[in-house]
Parts: structure tokens; C-alpha cells; sequence
């Protein structure tokens, strides 16, 4: 098959992951203040998705890393980024229509990992890439539990004074700058995820010179990536929303906001870093050390426990289902 042809494909299937990354993302960045009742479920979608539009545009650190760092573009068929793409929506659709909020970044990092190794062996693969993928996933829901539970802390002994009705009005108020903060930083972090493999694709196929200083990045996948995380952020996840805004821990406005400060910063230093972390890991994470802080006993570990299982589970499924789906399109010539 015409090598075009399987670009096309890879850009469109790049758009569909970062339309159900939107959409099972979307709660990562509003949850808290839909649960919260700071801001109405219509409203609170709008505003994520404009704000995961305009982080989408920032910065192009993590696209680096996916797109060249995991392994070198130029040594790989376009094939292998379109194993990535096709596994990666159909496991993160799986898991949003059952609730879980899951690792969406990861489902894409792990499909890629996969389907290079069906490809060139795990030789290809460059050690330094795949090392920043593992300590994302293991360090983002750990900083993310430590922040959200320090900024609750250092709140709460600032504002020990205040009225809990005044309390409630201030950080209100605040809360809309912590959840604008979560959805721009999700924006900045996992739009460039589909950027990267889009770009990769392009220099595997001759279409797009790579640089040493960097890979570059055309405009048009910028937009049209910010622009697919924005439109799956405006059909936003029902089911994960309802996990992650009451159904992990019932949260006040200050823990909202604790919660939604801590991932953001999470998020934000992995992504200057170029660290494709998952914000799911993160505002998790923050939300269970907020909850905690406050009471161990107001945490539904129960549910905690059904989302990390997801979480075990992504990797090995999607680096499976790569290679799998690698191997399907090799038979098939493309």
C-alpha cells in the first residue's frame, strides 16, 4: 500500500485518540468542581475544553519524546505509529464507557513500545525514552498524593481562622483558577502525545526532515491535535466524571482546590521536563492525598482499587495489542 495512504490513516486515528483522550480526560481537569458544586456541568466542559485547546499550543518537550525518543523515527514504517494509534482509542473507549478513569497517555505509550518491538526488536527501542515513560508512571500519582495532601495542609493552617462559609465562598472562587490550571496543563501534556506520533510518522515516511536539535513540529498538527483534544474535552466523560468528582472522595471547594493546584504543578514540571506523565495518575493521586489528609476514612479505597487496577493493566494490554495489530498490518502489506 502507498505509504501516504498509511500517514493518513495515522493522522486520523492520532485525531480519534486525542478525541477519547478528551473525553476521558475531561474529568481530570473538571471533576472537582462539578463535585464541588463551584461550576455547572455544561459550563465546567466548555471552560476545560477552551483551556485544553490553549495548553495544546504550549510547549513541545513530550511530542519530542514520543515522536523520536521512545525510538528513531527514521528507522521505522509509518506502520508501526498506526499500530500505536488504533489500540490505543479502543482501550481508553473501553475503559470510559465502564467509568474508569484510565491512563490515556500510557494506553498510547504502551501500544507504541509494542508495536516497535513486533517491528525492529526491543534494540530499536532507546533506553533513556522508555526510562522517562516508567518514571512518569510511577512518580506522577506519589507527587501528585504529596502535593494535593502539602497545599491542603499549608491551607488549612493558613485559613484555620476563616469561617467555613466564608471559606467556602473564597476558595469557590479559587477553585476556578486550580481547575483552569489542571485543564490547560492537561492540554499542554497530552495533545502533544498525538503530535509526536504524527510527526514521527511523517519523518518515517520522508514526508518531514528531522533536526538534531529537535523534531519539528508543523503547525497544522498543532492545531489540528489542540483542536481534537478541545472538541473531545466538550463531549466530556459522564461516567468518569461521576468517579473522580464524588465517587473517590466527596471534596470541598479548599480540597478541590488543593487537590486540582497539586496535579497541575505535577503535570506542568513533567511536561517542561519532557516526561509524558498522565494526568489521570496525577489529579487521582492528588484527589486520594486530599481526601486523606482529611480523613483516611473519607477515601473509597474500594474505588481506588478498581482504578489502579486499570492502571496495571494498561501497559501490558496495549504493548500486546501494538505488536498484535503491528503484525496484522504487516500481513496486510501496509
Amino acid at each position: 500500500m502507498d505509504v501516504s495512504i498509511v500517514v493518513v490513516l495515522v493522522i486520523v486515528f492520532a485525531l480519534v485518540f486525542d478525541l477519547t483522550n478528551g473525553w476521558n480526560d475531561a474529568s481530570n481537569a473538571i471533576a472537582t468542581i462539578v463535585g464541588t458544586r463551584v461550576m455547572s456541568p455544561w459550563t465546567a466542559i466548555l471552560f476545560g475544553a477552551v483551556l485544553n485547546f490553549a495548553g495544546a499550543l504550549f510547549s513541545s518537550e513530550v511530542a519530542k519524546t514520543v515522536g523520536k525518543d521512545i525510538a528513531d523515527p527514521a528507522l521505522l514504517s509509518p506502520a508501526v505509529f498506526l499500530a500505536a494509534v488504533v489500540v490505543a482509542p479502543i482501550w481508553i473507549t473501553l475503559c470510559t464507557l465502564r467509568g474508569l478513569p484510565i491512563s490515556c497517555s500510557h494506553s498510547l505509550m504502551g501500544g507504541l513500545v509494542g508495536s516497535v518491538i513486533a517491528a525492529e526488536g526491543t534494540e530499536a527501542l532507546h533506553s533513556h525514552g522508555v526510562q522517562r515513560i516508567v518514571f512518569g508512571v510511577f512518580t506522577s500519582p506519589v507527587i501528585g498524593f504529596l502535593l494535593g495532601l502539602s497545599v491542603l495542609v499549608l491551607v488549612s493552617w493558613t485559613c484555620r481562622r476563616m469561617s467555613a462559609r466564608w471559606a467556602s465562598s473564597v476558595f469557590g472562587k479559587l477553585q476556578l483558577v486550580s481547575a483552569g490550571a489542571m485543564a490547560f496543563s492537561h492540554g499542554t501534556g497530552d495533545a502533544q502525545k498525538a503530535m509526536g506520533i504524527i510527526t514521527g510518522a511523517l519523518i518515517s515516511a520522508g514526508l518531514v526532515a528531522d533536526t538534531p536539535d529537535g523534531m519539528p513540529i508543523p503547525l497544522w498538527v498543532r492545531l489540528s491535535c489542540a483542536a481534537a483534544m478541545g472538541i473531545g474535552s466538550a463531549v466530556g466523560g459522564w461516567a468518569v466524571m461521576k468517579t473522580l468528582g464524588s465517587g473517590l472522595a466527596h471534596l470541598k471547594p479548599y480540597q478541590g482546590f488543593a487537590a486540582e493546584t497539586g496535579a497541575a504543578a505535577t503535570i506542568l514540571a513533567n511536561t517542561l521536563g519532557g516526561v509524558p506523565i498522565s494526568t489521570t495518575h496525577s489529579i487521582t493521586g492528588a484527589i486520594m492525598g486530599v481526601g486523606a489528609a482529611h480523613n483516611l476514612k473519607a477515601v473509597r479505597w474500594g474505588v481506588g482499587k478498581k482504578i489502579l487496577m486499570a492502571w496495571v493493566f494498561t501497559f501490558p494490554v496495549c504493548i500486546a495489542g501494538g505488536a498484535a495489530l503491528y503484525w496484522l498490518f504487516h500481513a496486510l502489506g501496509l
